[in-house]
């Protein structure tokens, strides 16, 4: 029986071609995404099914601090899950970085944490970079803080920060999966109502445009994400930039 198969996004063609692209490079066989019969599809591609994306609303500063309130209670499960919200927001990590953070890879300094990141999607020989995480001014919603309430709670000194906790309120052994960062972020009680609007990517994408529209300077914001260009960053803040100095509002309607 032929399955039916829901055709591909440009977005998600694009990331199977770079998979492509890279494999090719690794193995030392030449691909050229730049040859003519290449880009000529591609062209027809991206004419053909657009290029605009049904992506998830972000979550924004004000949205974040909603979601920490919603997490009442002293359960063990709120303080990671409050860590991980934080940390992913204020680190604009990639979920499988931020499920990916191991105990070694933090060293606490006088302004807050340096994370060191092992490997992540655009650095595929696994140099590694370094994101600093500083001390919030509100103590409610500081990634710092709450990260150290994690670890004095959890009792973790080595190995994964954040991991699954069973029904019986026992740690495990293994790290969270990266579903597991959309599955925390869709059941806070504050964003229950709209949850299918929001993805386990709303934290990156959340973080990038809230320092935008703060006026964080794109060469600054790219530091901490670890995108490589710019065109891609822009993605994230294209639909909060209608907004923004829209002209009809000034005109008086």
């Amino acid at each position: 029986m032929c399955r039916s198969i829901s055709p591909l996004k440009v977005a998600s063609l694009a990331r199977r071609l770079s998979s492509i692209s890279q494999a090719h490079q690794i193995s030392g066989n030449l691909f050229d995404r730049r040859h003519p019969s290449i880009q000529e599809t591609w062209k027809g591609i991206r004419n053909t099914l657009g290029i605009s994306q049904d992506s998830k609303e972000p979550i924004l500063i004000e949205d974040l601090r909603m979601m920490v309130q919603a997490l009442n209670g002293n359960k063990l499960i709120n303080t990671r899950d409050k860590a991980l919200l934080l940390l992913g927001f204020a680190g604009a990590f990639r979920r499988s970085e931020l499920v990916g953070i191991d105990y070694e890879d933090l060293k606490l300094v006088r302004n807050g944490f340096v994370i060191r990141i092992k490997r992540s999607k655009t650095d595929q020989q696994g140099e590694g970079r370094e994101i600093a995480i500083p001390y919030g001014a509100n103590p409610d919603t500081c990634p710092v803080r709450a990260l150290q309430d994690w670890l004095i709670h959890s009792g973790i000194i080595s190995g994964h920060i954040f991991r699954s906790i069973n029904r019986h309120g026992s740690i495990n052994q293994e790290n969270l999966s990266t579903r597991s960062v959309a599955r925390i972020i869709k059941r806070n009680q504050y964003l229950m109502q709209n949850s299918a609007k929001y993805s386990g990517h709303s934290l990156r994408s959340g973080f990038v445009t809230t320092a935008t529209l703060a006026g964080v300077q794109e060469y600054a914001i790219m530091k901490q994400t670890g995108h490589r260009r710019s065109d891609t960053l822009k993605k994230y803040i294209r639909s909060r930039d209608l907004w923004r100095e829209n002209p009809a509002s000034k005109i008086g309607l």
